[in-house]
C-alpha cells in the first residue's frame, strides 16, 4: 500500500466534520519553508496560478526520487492541508507511483462534494501540476492520468 493510500485510508469512516479536522492536521504538519525558497517564493516565482490561494510548489525528480517543497498561505488550512498530504504521500517516491495515483484523490478522501468548484478545481490542478513536472523531470512519457 502506498503512502497516499494509507492517508487516503485516514479519512474513510469520517464524518464531514472529522475529515475536516483531519485535513487540517495535516495543514500543521507542512514544513516551513526554508530559506533559499522564501526569496524565490517572495518574487513569485513557483505558484500555481490556477489556485486563488498562494500556493507555490518546487517539484524536481533527483536520483530517480519525488522532491516536492511546497508553501501555503496559512489563512487557507484546507489548501495547505491538501498540499500538506501530497508532499508527505509524494516526497521520496519514485515517479511511476505519482502518475499511477488517482486523480481524484479529493473524492477518494471523501471531501469533493464540500469544498466548492472553485476550491475543488484549484486542489485539482495541483495534483495535475506535479504529476506533469514529475513526468517532465523524470525524463519519461510517464502517464498522468
Amino acid at each position: 500500500m502506498t503512502r497516499l493510500e494509507q492517508i487516503i485510508a485516514e479519512f474513510e469512516g469520517l464524518d464531514y466534520q472529522e475529515r475536516l479536522e483531519l485535513l487540517l492536521d495535516f495543514s500543521e504538519r507542512l514544513p516551513e519553508l526554508g530559506e533559499p525558497y522564501r526569496a524565490q517564493r517572495d518574487a513569485g516565482l513557483h505558484r500555481i496560478p490556477e489556485c486563488m490561494t498562494p500556493v507555490f510548489l518546487w517539484i524536481d525528480v533527483i536520483d530517480d526520487r519525488v522532491r516536492i517543497v511546497a508553501d501555503v498561505a496559512p489563512e487557507a488550512p484546507t489548501v495547505k492541508g491538501f498540499v500538506s498530504i501530497l508532499v508527505e504521500a509524494w516526497n521520496g517516491v519514485v515517479p511511476a507511483e505519482v502518475a499511477a495515483s488517482p486523480p481524484d484523490i479529493l473524492r477518494l478522501m471523501g471531501l469533493a462534494h464540500k469544498l466548492g468548484m472553485t476550491r475543488l478545481r484549484g486542489m485539482n490542478s495541483i495534483v495535475q501540476r506535479i504529476k506533469r513536472e514529475v513526468s517532465d523531470r523524470s525524463g519519461s512519457a510517464v502517464p498522468t492520468n
